[in-house]
C-alpha cells in the first residue's frame, strides 16, 4: 500500500489555499469597487474597513484570548518606526485599490512586476543595498517588459496606471523602512502583532483623505452597504495574511516564488473570464513574460546572496539558520505579490528585508513576507 507523505500533502494544501485566497481577494475587491458590478467606488473606505476589521481581530487575539503577547513598544519606538511604516502602508493600499477603478486586474498584475524594480531603487536610495550591474540589468529587463505590456494594453488608462505605480513605490518604501527602522532596532513583529500595531495607525492615516475625497460623494450617492459582502471581503483579506504566514513556515523561497508566478498567471486568466472587459493581447503576454524573466533572475540573485552570507555551523545551529533563511528569503518579492498590495487585510511579520516580497494583497505580512506577498490588503 502506498504511503502518503502527510507533511508534503499539508504543504501543498497550504499553497493551494494561499493561491486561492490571494486570487480571490483581488478579484473580490475588483468586483466590489467596479461601477459595473457591486458599484462601491470608494477604495479608501474599503481599505479602512479592512484595517478596522484586522485591527479589531488582532486586539481580541492579543488582549482577550491571549493567543500571543504584545511586544515591548515604547512611545518613541511607535512614533519613529510604526507611524512612518503605517503611513506608507496606508498609501500603498489606497493607491493600489484606487487603480481598480480605472484599469483591469490583468493589467494591474502585469504592472506589479515592477515591484522588485521599485524595491531595489528605494533600497539603494536609503543605503540598504548597493547598485550592481547584474541587478541593474535585471531591473532594466523588467522595465522593458512592463513597457511592452503597457503598449499592448487595449484599455490603457494613464490615471489608473499612475495610481498603481505610485502604490508600488509606496509599498517598496515601506519595505525598506521596515528593514531600516525595525530590523536594525531588533524589533520583530509576527502577523498578529503587526496587525495590532500597524492596522489602527493606517486607519487613522486614511481618515484625512477619506474625509476630503470620499465622504462628500458618499453623502450624495446611493450607496449599497451590504454587511455580509464587506464582512466576507475583510475576512478573506485577513485569512490571506495568515495563509501566507503558514506557507512561509512550511516552504522555502523557491517554492513560494513558483507559487507566486503560478498565482499571477491564474489570476490574469481568471480575470478575463470573470470580467469580460479585461481583454488580453499578445503584446501583453509577451511583455509580461519578459518582465517575469527579469523578476525570476532578480529573486535568484537575492536568494543566492542570502545563502552565500551564511557561514558553516554545527548541524543543530545550521538547521535553525536554514529555517530563518528560508523565511527571510521568502520575503524577497514574488510577482503578484504583491503582493498582492492590493489584497486588503493587512498584516504580517515586520522583520523583513528590503527585498522582501509583499503579496500585494497582504502588504503587512509581506514585509512579513514582503511580497510573498505580505500583497496585496485590499489592493
Amino acid at each position: 500500500m502506498m504511503m502518503v507523505n502527510k507533511p508534503l500533502v499539508l504543504t501543498y494544501l497550504y499553497l493551494l489555499i494561499y493561491i486561492l485566497l490571494s486570487s480571490g481577494v483581488i478579484l473580490y475587491n475588483k468586483w466590489v469597487l467596479s461601477p459595473k458590478y457591486f458599484n462601491f467606488p470608494f477604495p479608501i473606505t474599503l481599505t479602512m474597513i479592512h484595517m478596522g476589521f484586522s485591527g479589531a481581530v488582532a486586539f481580541f487575539l492579543i488582549r482577550v484570548f491571549k493567543v500571543v503577547s504584545p511586544v515591548k513598544m515604547t512611545l518613541e519606538l511607535y512614533i519613529t518606526c510604526v507611524v512612518p511604516i503605517s503611513a506608507f502602508f496606508a498609501a500603498s493600499l489606497w493607491f493600489g485599490n484606487t487603480a481598480y477603478l480605472y484599469i483591469s486586474v490583468a493589467f494591474i498584475q502585469m504592472l506589479k512586476a515592477l515591484m522588485p524594480v521599485a524595491t531595489f531603487i528605494m533600497a539603494v536610495m536609503c543605503g540598504t543595498d548597493k547598485a550592481r550591474c547584474d541587478v541593474f540589468s535585471n531591473m532594466l529587463l523588467v522595465s522593458v517588459g512592463v513597457v511592452i505590456s503597457s503598449y499592448g494594453e487595449i484599455h490603457f488608462n494613464v490615471v489608473g496606471t499612475l495610481y498603481q505605480v505610485t502604490g508600488i513605490f509606496a509599498e517598496a518604501l515601506r519595505l525598506v523602512l521596515t528593514q531600516v527602522l525595525l530590523q536594525k532596532k531588533g524589533l520583530t513583529l509576527n502577523p498578529i502583532t503587526s496587525l495590532y500595531y500597524i492596522a489602527p495607525c493606517s486607519f487613522v492615516f486614511l481618515c484625512a483623505p477619506w474625509y476630503v475625497l470620499e465622504k462628500p460623494g458618499m453623502e450624495i450617492s446611493q450607496i449599497q452597504f451590504n454587511f455580509w459582502i464587506f464582512f466576507s471581503n475583510a475576512l478573506c483579506a485577513l485569512a490571506l495574511n495568515f495563509s501566507i504566514f503558514l506557507v512561509i513556515g512550511r516552504t522555502g523561497a523557491v517554492t513560494i516564488r513558483v507559487a507566486g508566478v503560478l498565482k499571477d498567471w491564474i489570476l490574469i486568466a481568471l480575470s478575463t473570464v470573470i470580467f469580460p472587459e479585461s481583454t488580453i493581447t499578445g503584446l501583453n503576454i509577451i511583455g509580461y513574460a519578459i518582465a517575469l524573466c527579469g523578476v525570476v533572475m532578480y529573486n535568484y540573485l537575492k536568494v543566492k546572496d542570502v545563502r552565500a552570507s551564511q557561514l558553516p555551523e554545527s548541524i543543530p545551529d545550521r538547521m535553525t539558520k536554514d529555517w530563518k533563511l528560508e523565511k527571510k528569503s521568502s520575503d524577497i518579492f514574488t510577482p503578484n505579490n504583491s503582493s498582492d498590495n492590493n489584497g486588503g487585510g493587512g498584516g504580517g511579520s515586520m522583520n523583513s528585508s528590503s527585498d522582501t516580497n509583499v503579496d500585494e494583497e497582504t502588504p503587512l505580512i509581506s514585509s512579513r513576507l514582503s511580497h510573498v506577498g505580505r500583497s496585496q490588503l485590499s489592493k
